[in-house]
């Protein structure tokens, strides 16, 4: 059936008034419009009738009233002393007034009302440039934008933008309340889907200079949740290919859970564009902590903006042995050489001839105070070398809880520790699913002794009965299935740690190490007073890894090959493996070439009597002045890069 003119007309009005705001406003000043020419005709047409009906001096006095009259009812009392004819129209003139004008004002209102209300829930365009954009909201944010702060410390002005599903008064308490100074850097945030590609556009993410895109869970959460948060990812990486043409010139780190999503990344073949599993790096980190203590303060130092940090650093070197190498710099211990060519290679050997086209991974205090010197700047006495080795030999490891980092642990563990060594894992009510676990992974680890006990960590006499001071380490993980605050679990994690203080006391001193994870940072020092000895502070650690790639994306490598068995590794050893006679005076330069006879470089060093002692960062203190005078006593360690902890 054909449509007829009135519907089309009608279809066509409607059409118009659904483009938006600015079309109802045009459509109601129109109507006002005509409706005025009305009543100005239709007060014309009454004058041209009866002309005895004037009483003012010209028409024009009459348009005036009558536009008085329909824009302040008020005004009709200026027809007083009108004939009756002309009050009937001063009397339409003011209803037609202030039923458009009451529209008018109700649409003004309504409008307004829209743009305050935008304005607080963060829908505005964003005009920053050279920011850093954060996609998306979890509890690592506020630790992120506490790096990045830092970060932009040393800049005039900085700015990071948050784009995110949360609300934005909710995210502007939480940041408040967190982090009541921000320095130099603006925190912008805005509400709004980071997965779309307009909204993209409104934050100016052509203007960014880096993007973080956060997982939309927690590491407890289901799988069902985590393979949710990956595609979402997936598509805001897609998303922001689009915003740039299709060419993409933009560091974006992402989290993601599952190993497939990462291939499917890999599959842009673009790196800029950085996959973390956080999750992966947390079980590598807990097994080298396991085997040498302090080493979480270590890297607290070399993640954070705050402390020492890694940088890439290029000169023209003529041709100098890297063993020579860390002589020549005032401020910085270099680490290894990379080239597009060869790629990264941490400790070279003494005797690699450093080439033109090699810049150098350099952990110094600021990117400002690296300077290669031709000349040497400190020459090592060349101190005696005792060389002692370790043994490695078989451990025996208690995990109290259980997380999928667990499983990332003891397969992580195999590259590590000897054959025959156990794992322990006590788990109150364990489920079936975590039954069938163990048992595949005693299958996956033959070599291991891998059991599963049914205790409840919470009781005292239940706790320990199982002796738990008789394993080499204790590993502290949740609780609990399911997502899970970060409180909930920190707090979980206090109770054990007390109980397992109440159980030392009885004993006396054991060398049994307690590791545990602390997921929100402001826990820290509540943890630090239960006398664990290495405390793994997740969220902290990788939010640190996530903002130092944002600002370089090539440290990936470093963290790469840090964070694997085949490469280089750091660790806290014992001063015993490389001296036999204590105290001793010497200097951080002399360590350094006390160390390069093990083909070892010296990051820093530890006292053994300040190991409990939070306010000297646990005793670890790195990248000394190469001729700052120390003391070494016989219970202190070395931090060193080295191939292996023995």
């Amino acid at each position: 059936m054909k449509a007829s003119f009135k519907d089309k007309l009608r279809y066509r009005f409607e059409k118009y008034l659904n483009k938006g705001g600015s079309s109802i406003f045009v459509s109601l000043f129109v109507v006002f419009i005509v409706l005025f020419l009305l009543m100005i005709f239709i007060r014309w047409m009454l004058l041209v009738i009866w002309p005895d009906l004037t009483y003012t001096d010209s028409f024009l006095d009459d348009i005036w009233m009558t536009w008085l009259q329909m824009t302040d009812p008020g005004n009709m009392n200026q027809d007083n002393i009108s004939p009756t004819w002309l009050k009937i129209t001063t009397v339409m003139s003011g209803v037609l007034g202030v039923i458009i004008l009451s529209m008018l004002i109700a649409f003004i209102t309504t409008a307004l009302e829209k743009v305050f209300y935008n304005f607080r829930k963060g829908r505005g365009k964003v005009i920053e440039e050279d920011f850093t954009l954060i996609l998306g909201w979890n509890e690592r944010v506020v630790d992120i934008i506490r790096e990045l702060i830092l970060a932009n410390e040393s800049e005039k002005y900085g700015a990071v933008v948050i784009l995110s599903n949360e609300d934005k008064e909710e995210m502007d308490d939480l940041i408040t309340k967190r982090i009541p100074d921000s320095l130099t850097t603006r925190i912008i945030t805005t509400t709004g889907d980071y997965a779309n590609i307009n909204e993209l556009k409104r934050v100016n993410i052509d203007q960014a200079k880096s993007v973080i895109l956060l997982a939309s869970c927690t590491e407890s959460a289901s799988q069902e949740e985590k393979v949710y948060s990956d595609v979402q990812s997936v598509k805001s990486i897609m998303a922001m290919i689009s915003c740039q043409g299709g060419e993409n010139e933009l560091p974006i780190i992402t989290e993601i859970f599952n190993e497939d999503k990462i291939e499917l990344i890999g599959y842009f073949d673009d790196e800029n564009i950085i996959a973390l599993n956080s999750w992966e790096i947390m079980g590598k980190l807990l097994v080298q902590t396991s085997l040498t203590s302090g080493l979480e303060m270590v890297y607290n130092e070399i993640l954070s903006f705050d402390g020492c940090e890694i940088y890439f650093y290029e000169a023209n070197w003529n041709g100098i042995s890297f063993g020579k190498l860390p002589f020549h710099f005032k401020d910085g211990v270099p680490l290894g050489v990379y080239n597009e060519q060869d790629g990264m290679v941490l400790r070279p050997g003494k005797e690699y001839v450093m080439k033109p086209e090699d810049r150098i991974i350099i952990m110094a205090e600021d990117d400002s105070t690296i300077n290669f010197e031709s000349a040497q700047v400190f020459s090592p006495t060349g101190m005696k070398l005792v060389n002692s080795k370790l043994e490695q030999g078989q451990r025996s490891v208690l995990i109290i809880g259980w997380h999928d980092v667990a499983e990332i642990f003891i397969s992580e563990s195999a590259d590590y520790v000897k054959e025959g060594s156990s794992f322990n894992i006590y788990f109150r009510e364990p489920t079936k699913e975590l039954i069938k676990r163990v048992e595949e992974l005693k299958e996956e680890y033959p070599d291991f002794e891998i059991n599963l006990t049914d205790t409840n960590p919470f009781d005292l006499e239940s706790l320990e009965a199982t002796n738990p001071f008789d394993h080499d380490n204790i590993v502290i993980l949740s609780q609990e299935f399911g997502e899970q605050s970060a409180d909930k679990i920190d707090s979980d994690t206090l109770i054990i740690l007390l109980l397992l203080r109440k159980i030392k006391s009885k004993m006396g001193e054991t060398k049994t190490k307690i590791i545990t994870q602390v997921l929100n940072s402001d826990n820290q020092e509540i943890i630090t007073q239960t006398d664990v000895d290495d405390f793994i502070i997740s969220n902290k650690l990788i939010t640190m890894i996530l903002a130092q790639l944002s600002e370089e994306p090539l440290i990936m490598k470093f963290y790469e090959d840090i964070f694997s068995e085949d490469g280089s590794e750091i660790y806290v050893k014992s001063v015993g493996l490389y001296l036999d006679q204590f105290p001793v005076k010497t200097t951080f330069g002399d360590l350094i070439g006390l160390a390069d006879q093990r083909d070892e470089i010296c990051l820093g060093i530890r006292k053994g009597d300040q190991s409990k002692n939070a306010d000297a960062n646990f005793g670890v203190t790195l990248n000394l002045g190469k001729d700052a005078a120390v003391t070494i006593e016989e219970g202190d360690f070395l931090v060193v890069l080295s191939e292996d902890e023995l």
